[in-house]
């Protein structure tokens, strides 16, 4: 072993800890810790976060696809932990804030901001408009506001859905802000905030999502350290044989809402205004349109209307991929009219 002495001058550069303090000096093995605000996100915590709101932020893209009838690309961009002081100063003036209520818990509120550049998209794509982006900054109307409840609507679903596993929340919209500044007498300016950022590209429109929760209805997710396990069939194998067995009785007969939805048609407020019970609607489909088969709240499957006896009945084609190609099974090929679904009275068409 050897031994090293020390000059003078290290010894006072260790004892005045100049090499620690100074941050053009910090080789990264010194982090700053803020006491006032502790860091509660820890890196597994994390990795659970981004998957659940990527599930979230998936469902919402093929949802809104389907009601704005155009190209919506939503991704996640981060996670993380902010101020409430924070979150505010990011939001752009004026905002489109919709402040939510969390029930059973003191009074606190989360806040979910779809930017004021989407926003405009989605109220112009809604009242049959192009989404073209419109170079207004002001804050939205009642009527606007409204218009938008669906998609708050949606995104509060989707939110107490991915949260489930862990935490059992239900939200309420309360009210809408325009102003950040008037936001901040919704909640402390240093209280902590879990913030998701998700990125939006909707037509020549490029802008921010922001779902904002106070960390007060978020300590069960983030003080329980216990993890989910996958427990084992123990017993010998004619006791597993039975469990199994019980297991797949249970599964079948489990029910589901299968319903088969015609595509989207037109028609005129004239056509609608003279609906009558029994009248029959026009809607210049053709007898093969494709059909699309909803398993639960899911499109799974496609097919072709048709008939069998006195019910009316859907052949399907093929299985629903993530990516909206369409699976075929060889089988279906030359095989006769045999439908695979048939609706019962809680189908609907």
């Amino acid at each position: 072993m050897t031994s090293t002495t020390l000059s003078q001058n290290e010894i006072d550069k260790l004892l005045g800890g100049k090499d620690v303090l100074d941050p053009a000096r910090n080789d990264g093995s010194v982090q700053l810790y803020d006491f006032r605000r502790p860091h509660r996100v820890s890196k597994e915590r994390l990795r659970t976060l981004e998957s659940m709101y990527e599930r979230m932020v998936k469902s919402l893209e093929g949802w809104l696809i389907g009601r704005v009838r155009g190209q919506v690309e939503m991704r996640l961009q981060s996670v993380e932990q902010f101020s409430f002081g924070e979150f505010t100063m990011s939001l752009s003036t004026p905002c489109a804030s919709f402040i939510l209520d969390v029930n059973d818990s003191g009074g606190q509120q989360a806040i979910i901001d779809i930017g004021q550049d989407f926003s405009l998209f989605l109220i112009d794509k809604l009242f049959g408009g192009s989404g073209q982006s419109l170079p207004e900054h002001r804050p939205l109307t009642r009527v606007e506001r409204m218009a938008l409840r669906s998609v708050i609507d949606r995104m509060i679903v989707l939110l107490q859905d991915v949260w489930a596993d862990h935490i059992t929340m239900s939200f309420q919209v309360s009210a809408f802000e325009a102003f950040p500044d008037i936001l901040l007498q919704t909640a402390d300016r240093d209280d902590p905030v879990l913030v998701a950022n998700v990125q939006v590209t909707a037509g020549d429109v490029s802008s921010l999502v922001l779902i904002c929760l106070p960390f007060g209805i978020l300590d069960k997710f983030f003080t329980n350290t216990s993890k989910r396990r996958v427990n084992t069939a123990t017993g010998s194998d004619q006791e597993r044989a039975v469990s199994r067995l019980i297991a797949e009785q249970s599964l079948r007969a489990t029910r589901v809402t299968v319903a088969a939805r015609l595509p989207e048609f037109q028609m005129t407020m004239r056509d609608i205004a003279s609906l009558t019970e029994g009248g029959i609607i026009s809607t210049a489909l053709s007898y093969d349109s494709q059909i699309h088969v909803r398993v639960g709240a899911q499109e799974r499957f496609v097919g072709t209307a048709g008939r069998v006896g006195q019910q009316l009945a859907v052949r399907v084609h093929g299985a629903v991929q993530e990516a909206g190609t369409v699976t075929r099974p060889d089988s279906f090929t030359n095989a006769p009219f045999a439908p695979s679904v048939v609706p019962t009275p809680s189908s609907s068409f």
